[in-house]
Order: structure tokens, then sequence, then C-alpha cells
């Protein structure tokens, strides 16, 4: 089965694609890991990437383009793939459809972990660090068991400056511009399922094992 993963900061996507991973073995394959991957490996497009990378530019489509059909030839694909972080633009999407095409092969789902903003921005300014130790909690899901204090060491907990509520706003405000023209090239081409992100995690993965179920 050959997967995309979408969803905002904070949407749980994380999690959902360690569970479908684990379940459907199948690689779960993210821009960072793959540009990692074709440095690693000294690829003529993973030396392209570097190039750009040490510059602090962006690596070109038509690079990124390349080293994903490098990663999606590798044996661990031949069951198919969960894509995280890619494609990111129109023009990619678009390239990694002809890609496919190419390879005599087509995305199954596009997976989209929704989750309401206001939820988001109380997942996302509830964490809380140990400055001391960097245990990390959350005011919510994971409290610490005295109330602004780190349980391993004493020490007062600290609330990070991208964890603050305007930080945060803007932060998934930028994520919705880029997330919303691509939610839309996929529904327009039938791949797109929602999932409410906002369940339960486990809940979350059986209505996503649900949907799969029919590839399997």
């Amino acid at each position: 089965m050959n997967l995309i993963l979408m969803g905002l900061p904070g949407a749980g996507k994380g999690t959902q694609a360690e569970k479908i991973v684990e379940k459907y073995q199948i690689p779960h394959i993210s821009t960072g890991d793959m540009f990692r991957l074709a440095i690693k490996e000294g690829t003529e497009l993973g030396k392209k990437a570097k190039g750009f990378m040490d510059q602090g530019e962006l690596v070109p489509d038509e690079v990124t383009i390349g080293i994903v059909r490098e990663r999606l030839s590798k044996a661990d694909c031949a069951k198919g793939f969960l894509l995280d972080g890619f494609p990111r633009t129109i023009a990619q999407a678009e390239a990694l459809e002809n890609l496919l095409t190419d390879m005599n092969q087509t995305i199954d789902y596009v997976l989209h972990v929704d989750v309401p903003k206001d939820q988001l921005v109380e997942r996302l300014t509830g964490r809380r660090i140990c400055p001391t130790c960097g245990a990390t909690y959350h005011v919510v899901y994971n409290p610490p068991k005295q109330e602004g204090i780190c349980d391993r060491d004493g020490s007062a907990l600290m609330q990070r400056d991208d964890d603050k509520p305007a930080t945060v706003t803007k932060r998934l405000e930028v994520n919705l511009e880029q997330t919303e023209p691509m939610l839309d090239f996929y529904q327009d081409k039938g791949y797109l399922v929602t999932i409410n992100g906002a369940k339960d995690i486990n809940q979350v993965f059986e209505d996503i094992d649900d949907k799969l179920g029919d590839l399997a």
C-alpha cells in the first residue's frame, strides 16, 4: 500500500505513523530521512542536496524528486511506503504522480489526520520542559505530580518560546495555508481520507486501520 500522511503540527501524525508502520510493515519515509540517506550513501543527488543544505538553501524540486525516486526504488518499498512531509506543494504532488506512473504505481490513500485548531493550540501550548534534565510534560495529557515541578529532580518547569500561544497560532496558520491546496488536490484525485484526530490515539488508529483493511 502506498500512503501519504498529512496533518498539522500537534495532530498526532508521528504516533499514527508508528502504528501504521508496525502493523503493515512498510517504511515510514520522511523528507529529512531521505536526504540523510542519500547524503550518507554519497549518491550524485545526495551530493547535490548537501550542497544546497550546506548553503542554507532549499533543495530544488528536481533534486528532491530524484531522491524520492531513489528511495522508493529500494527493496523495502516493495510492499508499499508511508510518505510523511512530502509532497508539500502542488508541483511536488504532480511530480510524484508522474514518478509513480513511471514506476507503474499509484497512491492508494492520502490520510489526513484532522484536529480542530483550538485543540491543536491546547496540545502544543501545554508542553512544559525541565531545563535541568530535559524531561517533557504536558499540563493536560502528561502532567507532573506537582504542578510546575519536575518529577525527577524538582526543577521548575518552563515553557519554550515556540510553545507560547502567539507563536503556536502563527505556526498553525502558516501550515494551514500550505496544507489546504494539497488537500483540495488530493480530494479531486479521489485519494483523500480524512480521519478525526481529536479522538483517543488508539481510536484514531482503529479508524485508519478500518480504511487500510481494504488494501491489506
